[in-house]
């Protein structure tokens, strides 16, 4: 599948999905038009919707950070894929057969694929060894923390054997080279250069992409002697942990049907919870939260519950990510669990009802972080509840709603104890300090005629046939921001070769392409059908502006005649502009 051959491929791929499906699977979108679709752009972090999709056009743009495409290329940006893994991927997701190609695509592409390929043969291996006599241990200690075969199997659950080699004979028999290998991350190299597999004699947590494909593992310690507790995937192509999410691919689901997302530390917690029936729970991948993950949870919902362990450690953590999850605009609340019990511990020992009752019961995180502040700062002394206040301001002051904001600071104001004075002088340097940044916001380049006619003959054979004869050599048309896309499209049909969004949007300069998503993506009112009756309007009033430019040229021209005494061309304009004006 080379050549021509891709390129055929790819739009009769595009012409089979649906766009707004293929995009739905990753960002809440709302129907905003006929043919609109609104959400939060999965690219960049805003808190209101600036990010489009056009069912009848197959294409999206986000008027915030400007991305646009089409869906082969959303899920080559989303997923961060090359060109023929994304083929690959909407193909298959939509039961499209993939035409037979040579390998010689590029070494990028084929190592990736190669990549995935290993994944896949470790996690089978991983499971099969989880069953056999060498796993018996692995099978005990998940049994202790009630974990049943069926959720083992539901979560791909496996065990790295002791030796080291199982892993790397099976990937040598399967012929990938050393580098290949090495490059899996599954593989490491001693100084001699001697390999050997990555994980030895640990439990299995398979990682997923958030299609479902397999891209890393983590791997728990089953010896108390062996460090480190929890060893996770380096960094390789197809994995970069700061953006991946534990079980994100099958909990989004039950994130946008419960409208939240249940935050955790580890895996064994994600596993614990969600047999306890929470379906909308994820867990970072051994790092620290980051923005790129609070993004990926943002696109399914706004809202979210932080549940992490209840020691020092697990506190602070919580600490550092209230701070992200609030810049990044999520709402969020904090779930303690008493006893000292970590979650998976907690639905083991209390049940799942217990659970339950305890999520529905999360405490805003003002009072949280309120509680945090009366631990750290003497709250009998004036300075330490101002010291305690001041703690909490920055999180106060993230608040998008002036009201809501005020509100929440004259609550923890009084939960402290501090003087509601101060609340407010600490509000009017804040919104001082607003104000001076606040940017001017451009107007909308593209006009309300602009947008009805190009939606018209970007839609409609019979609109074209009508409307462009008058439009072509109209004056207004060439005062208009978007002539150079009507141009284009008097261009087309001049040639006759047939006239769609792609085959415009393909002959366009960038600053043009933005200009023509904004015609039929931006704005609340619907603009994506408009009716010929519209566009007859449209051109009426054009046809008037284009008459009052002719007045006013042909007047101007009359006066400078008279000025420079040429009388006879005088007569002749002033009768050319009485005809004008009787027309």
């Amino acid at each position: 599948m080379e050549g021509a051959g891709v390129m055929d491929f790819k739009e009769q791929l595009k012409a089979s999905v649906d766009i707004v499906k293929v995009v739905g699977e990753y960002v809440r979108l709302r129907k905003s038009g006929t043919m609109r679709y609104v959400g939060l752009c999965p690219f960049h972090n805003e808190k209101t919707p600036s990010f489009s999709v056009h069912a009848g056009h197959q294409i999206y743009k986000c008027f915030g950070c400007g991305v646009s495409g089409d869906s082969l290329q959303f899920i080559m940006e989303i997923e961060r894929l090359t060109f023929y893994e994304a083929l690959k991927l909407l193909a298959e997701r939509n039961g499209i057969p993939l035409p037979k190609r040579s390998e010689h695509t590029d070494p990028d592409t084929r190592l990736r694929a190669a990549v995935y390929q290993m994944h896949e043969l470790a996690l089978e291996l991983f499971r099969k060894q989880l069953q056999e006599p060498g796993g018996a241990e692995t099978r005990a200690y998940l049994e202790r923390r009630g974990v049943t075969a069926e959720t083992a199997g539901q979560f791909g659950l496996g065990y790295a054997e002791r030796s080291g080699r199982s892993l790397l004979r099976m990937l040598e028999q399967h012929r990938f080279t050393p580098e290949q290998m090495e490059a899996s991350g599954l593989v490491g190299r001693r100084t001699d250069g001697s390999a050997y597999d990555r994980f030895r004699h640990r439990l299995m947590f398979p990682i997923h992409s958030e299609s479902g494909k397999v891209i890393a593992f983590g791997g728990r310690a089953l010896a108390k002697e062996d460090e480190p507790k929890y060893l996770n995937s380096p960094e390789t192509p197809i994995y970069k942990k700061s953006h991946v999410l534990y079980n994100l691919h099958r909990a989004k689901q039950g994130i946008r049907k419960t409208d939240r997302v249940v935050l955790v530390e580890g895996y064994m917690d994600v596993i614990g919870v969600t047999a306890a029936g929470v379906q909308e729970v994820v867990a970072p991948c051994g790092t620290a939260l980051t923005s790129q993950q609070v993004q990926a949870m943002k696109r399914h919902s706004d809202k979210i519950v932080v549940n992490f362990d209840p020691d020092a450690a697990g506190a602070s953590a919580a600490e550092r990510s209230v701070t992200l999850l609030l810049d990044e605009g999520m709402r969020v609340r904090i779930l303690e669990l008493d006893g000292g019990l970590d979650p998976d511990e907690y639905c083991q020992e209390r049940g799942a009802g217990a659970y339950l009752a305890c999520l529905e019961r999360a405490k805003g995180y003002f009072y949280w972080l309120a509680d945090r502040a009366r631990a750290k700062f003497d709250m009998r002394s004036a300075e330490g509840r101002v010291a305690g206040f001041q703690f909490l301001l920055p999180a106060i002051q993230r608040l998008g709603d002036k009201i809501e904001r005020m509100a929440v600071a004259n609550d923890v104001a009084a939960y402290l104890g501090v003087e509601t004075g101060l609340v407010l002088e600490n509000f009017r340097k804040a919104a001082l300090e607003r104000k001076e940044r606040a940017a001017l916001v451009a107007p909308a380049p593209v006009g309300h005629t602009e947008k009805t006619l190009l939606n018209l003959l970007l839609a409609s054979g019979e609109a074209r046939g009508q409307f462009l004869p008058a439009l072509r050599g109209m004056a207004a048309v060439e005062q208009f921001p978007t002539r150079r896309i009507f141009e284009t499209i008097f261009a087309l049909e001049e040639t006759g070769t047939p006239i769609s969004f792609d085959a415009v949007n393909a002959r366009l300069e960038e600053k043009d392409r933005d200009l023509l998503a904004s015609a039929v993506l931006a704005g609340e009112t619907d603009e994506s059908f408009v009716s010929l009756e519209q566009g007859e309007a449209c051109l009426r009033g054009l046809e008037v502006s284009s008459r009052k430019a002719q007045v006013a040229e042909l007047k101007s021209r009359v006066k400078a005649a008279e000025r420079s005494g040429n009388l006879a061309e005088a007569m002749q304009l002033a009768q050319e502009l009485g005809r004008l004006q009787r027309n």
